[in-house]
């Protein structure tokens, strides 16, 4: 005999809410939780711009049961009709959240602080709300101090997940999705449209990249793209530049001549060279500045004044003199640079595409070109949802996407007045 519903809770889903797809997703959690729902009011906007409203009653068979339903249509972005204000405990210690803390999702966030919605500042996934003077904001749980007045439970917090985009636009196109098999020419087109009209904004395109980008024979491309203005900040490891300062400097990549795909002999010693002869010389900067590095990805980073931010790992040889160990450094130096980003380009790294992906907003636009399309899903999956993927290989990719920006960038040329790189206040 099935079980009756004994608890039961009113919510609302405001916005964009049926060609977002949230109504329908909403409909799917409760029924996969084992819940049940009722219609109580549904307003649906009846032109193009027009907002719909809809109030449900979900039911649960008990309130433990309810509340776990709750909590996830919360996550999603319904919201609880009741405006109490947001409920606040101390942390005991250092690093040492409160029971019952308030986990937080990629999109933003309001919390109401005596009567006033108040937006959450650096919103990001998997981390606490911190409220000082006043001011709501993302902390992660390393930053957590003693004292700190951290939310907790669920009242008082408005969630609102990004609309899905009108208009022209590759997102909307997309729509979150991973495919190998829509049109290469017309999708990179598309992309380098988007990056052209952040770049004319005065917006700011960050890129991510794994050391495939060397091996595959993107590098030049990449070299042009960050050369012509169109990269504001790299987050990358010590591959990456190991890989494309051994390129520069020996012809190679993991010992092989990207020209002739022949192993170079006692080729599998150079990315050994290239990385003690940067540190000989004591960072990637004073290479250049010597005349050591003539070119490549890091090359064009220090002579067009754009920060990088080199990731360590377990497994790096050396490492390089710029590459940041300290990996809690790392993660606020990366966040520093994602501050403000528009366009996230992330190509041919798991790890770090990953780790980005949790670092960001839903807001911001996201693209991850790998030819594992495990890659592109383990970071949906992880919660980037707003990420379109491209499963391709990144040595295609990368020169055909520089040759749309230049075509793009002679048929527009009003649309390249923002195209500048001015000198970082980081030096990394």
């Amino acid at each position: 005999m099935v079980k009756p519903m004994q608890a039961m809770r009113e919510i609302e889903l405001k916005g964009h809410i049926i060609d977002s797809l949230l109504l329908p997703r909403i409909f799917d959690k409760v029924m996969d939780m084992e819940g049940e729902f009722e219609i109580l009011q549904f307003d649906i906007g009846k032109n193009k711009t027009d907002t719909s409203y809809a109030r449900l009653m979900i039911k649960g068979r008990d309130n433990e049961h309810l509340e776990d339903i709750i909590g996830e249509l919360h996550r999603l972005g319904a919201q609880l009709p009741e405006a109490e204000d947001v409920v606040v405990a101390t942390a005991p210690k250092d690093k040492v959240v409160p029971k019952g803390f308030y986990s937080t999702t990629n999109h933003q966030t309001y919390v109401k602080i005596a009567g006033e919605w108040k937006q959450v500042q650096n919103q990001k996934m998997d981390s606490m709300i911190v409220i000082k003077d006043g001011v709501p904001s993302c902390v992660t749980l390393g930053h957590i101090k003693k004292g700190d007045q951290v939310v907790i439970g669920k009242k008082g917090i408005r969630i609102v997940p990004p609309e899905r985009p009108r208009g022209h636009s590759i997102f909307e196109f997309m729509g979150g999705q991973v495919s190998s098999e829509r049109p290469s020419q017309s999708l990179i087109k598309q992309i380098a449209e988007e990056m052209l009209e952040v770049k004319a904004r005065g917006g700011r395109i960050v890129i991510v990249g794994g050391p495939a980008i060397v091996h595959t024979g993107g590098q030049s491309a990449l070299a042009e793209m960050i050369r012509n203005g169109y990269v504001d900040a790299l987050l990358a490891g010590n591959a990456l530049a190991a890989h494309d300062i051994e390129y520069n400097l020996y012809g190679t990549s993991l010992g092989m001549n990207l020209n002739t795909v022949e192993l170079a002999p006692e080729g599998h010693k150079h990315h050994i060279y290239a990385i003690s002869e940067i540190t000989r010389a004591g960072s990637i900067k004073a290479a250049v500045e010597s005349g050591i590095l003539t070119g490549g990805i890091m090359y064009e980073c220090v002579k067009n004044n754009v920060p990088f931010v080199l990731a360590g790992s377990i497994r790096d040889d050396g490492p390089l003199p710029d590459v940041i160990t300290d990996t809690m450094k790392a993660q606020d130096m990366i966040r520093e640079q994602l501050k403000g980003a528009d366009i996230v380009l992330m190509m041919a790294t798991m790890l770090h595409s990953i780790a980005v992906g949790n670092c960001l907003p839903s807001s911001v636009s996201t693209i991850c070109v790998d030819i594992n399309p495990s890659t592109v899903t383990k970071l949906m999956d992880r919660g980037s949802a707003q990420a379109i993927g491209i499963v391709t290989d990144v040595g295609t990719f990368l020169p055909w996407l520089a040759e749309e920006l230049m075509a793009l960038k002679k048929n527009k040329p009003e649309a390249c007045i923002c195209i500048k790189n001015e000198p970082s206040a980081k030096k990394y």
